[in-house]
C-alpha cells in the first residue's frame, strides 16, 4: 500500500460522481500554501462507462443507470482506491447535481456510508462548476494564478443534458448569463444521429462523418469560415442556426432536430443510406450546433470584458468546436481554456475540483444523511 506522505498544507480526499450515466471514482490532491490553493491533482480517477448498454435506447435510460451505478460502484471505488491509505482522507466529495436523480442517490448514499464507515465530513460539488473546474487540473495550476490570469471568464458548459452559458468573476462567484429552452446541444446530435441512422452518441459519430465531408469538399470551403462556395450538389441543404441573432444568451436546439427530421424525409432512400449525403448533413449539423455556440459565447466575452473563454462538458470534446472557439478568442485577444480530453467527459476529479472548494467554503453538511440531490441545481 502506498502511504500518503504527511507533508502539512496538504489535503487528500475522495471523489464520487454518478450524475449520469458514467461511475466515477478518484482520490484527489490539494497542495496548499497559507491557506490558497497551490495545485490540485488526480492522483486516481477511475470512470466505468454505460455508452454501450445505452445505445439501443439512444439515449440514457435513468432507471437502468441507476442500476448499473449500484452494481458498478463498490468494484469502482475499490480499483481507485487499492494503493492508498484511506486513514489519511480529509473528508469525502459526492455529485450532488443537477443530474438525474435516480443516478444522483446512488452516488449520494454510497458516499454517506462511506462518510460513516471512516468518521468523514461529506460534502456535495455542483456538476457544472465541476465542469468549469477541471480546467486547474489541466492547467496545473492554484487558484490564485487562474485568477489572475484568466478571471473573468465566459463559461460555456455543453453536454448531453446541459447547454448554458455564465459570467465567472471568481471560483465560486457566478452569474448566469443564459441557458437551453429544451434540448440541449448533445441531446440535440443523439436525436439528429438518430434521424440519420448513426450510432450512440450521436456527437462522436456526427464528428465522425464531418470531418469526411470536410476532408472531401475542402477546396469548396471559404478559408474565412465554414461557409460552402460551390461544393457538390448533395451540399444545397441548409438548416437553421435557432437563436443566433436574438440579443440574449440563451439557446434552444429543438428546432434543429425539427430541421434535420423534414430535410432526411425528403430525400429518397437512396439517398437517406448515401455516405456523400450523411457526412453532407453531419457537416451541417455539426455546424449549426457549432455556430450558435460560438456566437453566443464571444458576444457574451466581448460584452463581459472577459480575460477568457472557458468549456466543458461532454460536447466541449468536439474537435471543431474547440477549434472555431479558439479562432474566436483569438480574434478577441483573450485566452481560451478546455480541459484535457480526460476530463472533458463526467468524471470524479472534476467533481472533487468543485468539492474541494465547496469545502473550504464551509459545505460540509452537519451529519451525512443531510446530503441531499438536487437534480435541478442551476450555477
Amino acid at each position: 500500500m502506498i502511504q500518503f506522505p504527511n507533508k502539512s498544507g496538504e489535503l487528500y480526499f475522495l471523489a464520487i460522481e454518478t450524475s449520469c450515466d458514467d461511475t466515477s471514482i478518484g482520490v484527489l490532491r490539494a497542495k496548499e500554501n497559507k491557506g490558497k490553493l497551490e495545485n490540485i491533482e488526480a492522483l486516481s480517477n477511475v470512470v466505468s462507462s454505460q455508452t454501450e448498454l445505452h445505445a439501443g435506447y439512444g439515449g440514457v435510460y435513468p432507471f437502468l443507470a441507476k442500476r448499473e451505478h449500484q452494481k458498478n460502484l463498490p468494484f469502482v471505488f475499490e480499483n481507485a482506491t487499492k494503493n492508498f491509505d484511506l486513514s489519511k482522507l480529509k473528508f469525502i466529495v459526492v455529485t450532488q447535481g443537477p443530474g438525474l436523480d435516480p443516478c444522483l442517490w446512488t452516488g449520494i448514499n454510497f458516499a454517506q456510508d462511506l462518510a460513516k464507515k471512516y468518521n468523514l465530513p461529506l460534502v456535495g460539488a455542483n456538476h457544472l462548476e465541476a465542469h468549469f473546474l477541471a480546467n486547474l487540473i489541466t492547467l496545473k495550476i492554484g487558484e490564485e494564478k487562474f485568477a489572475k490570469n484568466y478571471l473573468p471568464a465566459v463559461c460555456l458548459v455543453v453536454s448531453g443534458g446541459h447547454t448554458l452559458l455564465f459570467l465567472a468573476n471568481g471560483i465560486g462567484d457566478y452569474k448566469l448569463l443564459g441557458q437551453t429552452q429544451d434540448d440541449a446541444a448533445g441531446e440535440c446530435f443523439d436525436k439528429a444521429a438518430r434521424i440519420l441512422g448513426l450510432g450512440y452518441p450521436g456527437g462522436p459519430e456526427i464528428a465522425k462523418y464531418a470531418q469526411k465531408y470536410s476532408k472531401r469538399v475542402g477546396p469548396f470551403l471559404n478559408k474565412k469560415g465554414p461557409t460552402l462556395l460551390d461544393a457538390p450538389s448533395e451540399t444545397k441543404v441548409k438548416l437553421p442556426r435557432p437563436m443566433i441573432a436574438q440579443k440574449n444568451y440563451n439557446f434552444s436546439f429543438s428546432g434543429l432536430k425539427t430541421a434535420v427530421l423534414y430535410a432526411h424525409q425528403k430525400q429518397n432512400e437512396e439517398t437517406q443510406k448515401s455516405p456523400e449525403y450523411l457526412q453532407m448533413m453531419s457537416f451541417e449539423i455539426q455546424q449549426a450546433i457549432v455556430d450558435v455556440l460560438v456566437s453566443k459565447t464571444a458576444r457574451g466575452a466581448k460584452e463581459f470584458a472577459a480575460k477568457s473563454i472557458i468549456i466543458g462538458g461532454g460536447v466541449s470534446a468536439n474537435a471543431d468546436l474547440r477549434e472555431t472557439m479558439q479562432k474566436a478568442a483569438d480574434e478577441l485577444n483573450i485566452k481560451f481554456l478546455a480541459p484535457g480530453a480526460d476530463l472533458s467527459m463526467d468524471n470524479a476529479a472534476m467533481a472533487g475540483v468543485a468539492g474541494y472548494f465547496a469545502f473550504k467554503r464551509g459545505g460540509a453538511v452537519a451529519d451525512p444523511d443531510d446530503l441531499i440531490s438536487q437534480p435541478n441545481l442551476g450555477i
